[in-house]
């Protein structure tokens, strides 16, 4: 069986793209099942799969990051790993769904786990916004913030890969919203899903998927957890990402794999997908000290 990609709520799984991806499986939070329940649930997913990758996205409550980490503890198990990929709650389900078509392949455990930063590069998250007022995951200057109480305001902003905001135009002034520009996209083939939330636009299909020359465009419900991220329920969210398994698959494995110096499982970048550990010790002085993100341009220099 294929190594097991957890996430923590359901509205994280997007429809497979084909019948052999498979689902991923949801691990219910503290106030839908006791600890042993918890334990019971893990435990089958590992004697099952023999290895779980669990996306656990920043947002997640204490408590429910608290019981992730001691269902590991009392299992004792060094085959979980755990991974903080910061993206928006579509932008995540996305990712979730990349590393669900890779687990079929060859890749060991630690690949796949270590995969995840590599591929949150390639993905394109951001959102329609009615204001952007309460917006605090992305830079807003005091001219955004003051336009975003104008009735009739809206704001492309991006996320991921890299931060960034547009005032659209009011509808109607040259097309659907005028002027103002459009978020930066992908220069490489992409799928683009967006969900709906309480605002009424055709925005992202009529003119930003024509603009990003999207191959598809997929509308998906809305995760539960978008409008806290981005600040307003007044957005249409969206996300663009390789959704070709071969193009993924070259991807991962055109990355030198080293082996973690502390766990032993196989990695690619900098740091170990189960045990967090980085590939080199930090220089003295500065214990967990960052390095240089090794990801970065890797898509476009394979190209290339």
């Amino acid at each position: 069986m294929p190594t097991a990609i957890a996430v923590t709520s359901a509205d994280l799984v997007l429809p497979a793209p084909d019948r052999h991806t498979p689902a991923a499986a949801v691990l219910p939070p503290p106030d839908q099942i006791d600890l042993e329940g918890s334990l019971a649930h893990t435990a089958g997913l590992l004697e099952r799969h023999g290895h779980l990758v669990v996306v656990v996205p920043p947002w997640l409550p204490t408590a429910a990051v608290r019981r992730l980490h001691t269902v590991r503890a009392i299992l004792e198990s060094d085959r979980i790993a755990f991974l903080d990929i910061d993206l928006p709650p579509l932008g995540t389900a996305l990712l979730v769904r990349q590393l669900r078509q890779l687990s079929v392949c060859d890749f060991s455990p630690g690949v796949l786990a270590s995969a995840a930063r590599l591929l949150s590069h390639y993905v394109y998250a951001g959102a329609l916004l009615g204001s952007v007022a309460k917006l605090d995951r992305v830079p807003v200057g005091l001219k955004a913030h003051a336009k975003s109480w104008a009735p009739s305001a809206q704001f492309g902003v991006l996320a991921n890969p890299a931060p960034h905001l547009v005032k659209l135009g009011a509808p109607g002034a040259h097309g659907a919203h005028g002027g103002g520009g459009l978020p930066p996209g992908p220069e490489f083939a992409t799928h683009l899903t967006f969900a709906r939330g309480q605002l009424a636009s055709d925005w992202v299909a009529a003119e930003l998927a024509p603009a990003w020359r999207v191959q598809g465009v997929m509308e998906n419900p809305l995760p539960a957890d978008s409008p806290a991220w981005w600040g307003t329920p007044k957005l249409v969210e969206f996300a663009a990402a390789i959704p070709d398994p071969a193009v993924l698959y070259q991807l991962v494995a055109s990355v030198r794999r080293e082996e973690c110096r502390w766990c032993g499982y196989e990695l690619i970048g900098d740091r170990c997908g189960f045990c967090a550990a980085p590939l080199t010790a930090p220089p003295p002085g500065r214990p967990g000290a960052a390095t240089a993100d090794p990801y970065a341009g890797q898509y476009s220099r394979s190209r290339s």
